[in-house]
């Protein structure tokens, strides 16, 4: 069966940040993700995990200034980018080694050639700062309706990357939500890229809101994880269309179904 992690950058949002892990594991949940953790010190996020007997299985790099959203293909940014790597390895060191997704940037202004070296260069120094920490370095895919200009935007791409780059230590975030309103055909790109992925995470299409609403069948797509041999948790990163300890009943679904644990 599948297990969970609730993201808490995007849900339990009503709450203080710190008070998001309590209402995670209240709401039954042994596992969550964020985004960008660091305007908590390391020691205060180790205590709350404890305190709640959570994991934290993954978290980003931080994004930058405003309007760069991830620094990795932004030329000219390569000693902010570095910083960015090695907070995030500090981080994730501390607190359990979840992965870092390794955010790319939006490079509208900048030229795609510019752009496509400067994020190979800088996914392999990613890479090598990365060596020896057992910490896993995710790309995700972000569909170009939610973010325009974002570099990574098909899961196609991102699997190409790490084929041309030989990073083979280099997994893909697999965004159901994204790759479906950048791509459609959820069911096979997984399957194609599957030895590729390092987490996946769910939410309904076109929406962002629950994962029982809008036009993917979740009840499919998890089936055929499940079946592939999916061992690792699924994120649940969506917008709740009211409280979120109220919008579960997807997760109460899965469960009536032997899907989910």
């Amino acid at each position: 069966m599948l297990k969970f992690s609730a993201n808490l950058s995007i849900l339990f949002t009503e709450l203080p940040f710190i008070e998001r892990f309590a209402a995670a594991r209240r709401a039954g949940f042994s596992a969550v993700e964020c985004w960008f953790p660091y305007e908590h010190g390391v020691s205060t996020l180790r205590q709350v995990l404890d305190d709640n007997g959570l994991t934290l299985v993954g978290i980003n790099t931080a994004s930058g200034e405003a309007g760069q959203w991830g620094l990795a293909a932004l030329p000219g940014h390569e000693a902010a980018f570095d910083r960015s790597v090695q907070q995030a390895l500090e981080y994730a060191q501390a607190l359990g080694r979840p992965a870092v997704h390794v955010m790319a940037g939006l490079v509208g202004h900048v030229p795609a050639a510019d752009a496509q070296r400067s994020y190979c260069a800088s996914l392999e120094r990613a890479v090598r700062l990365a060596e020896g920490t057992g910490v896993c370095l995710l790309i995700e895919p972000l569909n170009g309706r939610d973010r325009p200009g974002y570099f990574l935007n098909s899961a196609d791409q991102a699997a190409d990357v790490i084929e041309r780059t030989g990073l083979g230590s280099l997994r893909i975030m697999f965004d159901c939500y994204h790759v479906q309103v950048q791509q459609g055909d959820v069911i096979t790109r997984l399957k194609r890229h599957f030895a590729k992925i390092g987490h996946i995470q769910i939410a309904g299409a076109p929406s962002r809101g629950e994962p029982d609403r809008g036009e993917l069948n979740y009840t499919e797509v998890l089936r055929e994880i499940d079946q592939l041999g999916w061992s690792g948790y699924i994120g649940a990163e969506y917008k709740p269309s009211g409280p979120t300890a109220e919008s579960f009943g997807w997760l109460d679904e899965l469960r009536r179904l032997g899907i989910a644990a």
